[in-house]
């Protein structure tokens, strides 16, 4: 059986923007982490989609080999469970209702909530392998300087002698990471 593609994890297009975002707030809108049933972030973001409810869920390539030593690719959530839907109560109640929800929870900080979702996107977007960081690790703030992902801001920390870069999700706190070599960064 053919492994799908890519779904789409953001709608509409320009979601995480500042201006989306202010012009939403004005209408009342404010975000949800909607914590799905297990294995229910596609079919929720699929449903969402078809109704025109703004939503985001971070999606990252996941590269293994077949049993038979094939190379494959799957499209897995990066956040196990979690679908950001940006709408007002009934758009809420409509993702509750849709049978794929465990429950929702307001998020109190949407400006920085916002800024954490725009700054994964990022990451994501750099093309660049991310790992799911479950635990935030305190370390230096710093800025990439250079790259695909010149301007990205997080924390660095160390992970079996490696450097990596950390990008959190305070309010879920959760982030993801990638591999980053010393002279890519600049100290804030």
């Amino acid at each position: 059986m053919p492994i799908a593609g890519p779904q789409r994890s953001l709608f509409p297009d320009d979601l995480l923007t500042p201006a989306f975002q202010e012009e939403g707030r004005g209408r009342g809108l404010s975000w949800w982490a909607i914590y799905t049933r297990s294995r229910q972030e596609k079919e929720l973001m699929r449903r969402l989609d078809a109704r025109g409810i703004p939503f985001f869920s971070p999606i990252a390539p996941n590269l293994y080999r077949s049993p038979a030593g094939r190379k494959r690719i799957s499209y897995l959530p990066l956040f196990t469970n979690y679908v950001f839907l940006f709408g007002d109560e009934p758009q809420r109640y409509e993702a509750v209702a849709s049978g794929c929800v465990s429950r929702a929870i307001a998020v109190p900080d949407a400006l920085e909530f916002a800024g954490d979702l725009r700054r994964i996107q990022q990451l994501l977007q750099a093309g660049v392998p991310v790992t799911v960081e479950s635990t935030i690790e305190p370390g230096a703030v710093v800025r990439i300087k250079s790259g695909s992902m010149t301007g990205l801001e997080g924390t660095v920390f160390k992970r079996h002698g490696q450097s990596r870069l950390l990008v959190v999700v305070n309010f879920l706190q959760q982030g993801a990471s990638v591999e980053l070599a010393d002279w890519e960064v600049e100290k804030l």
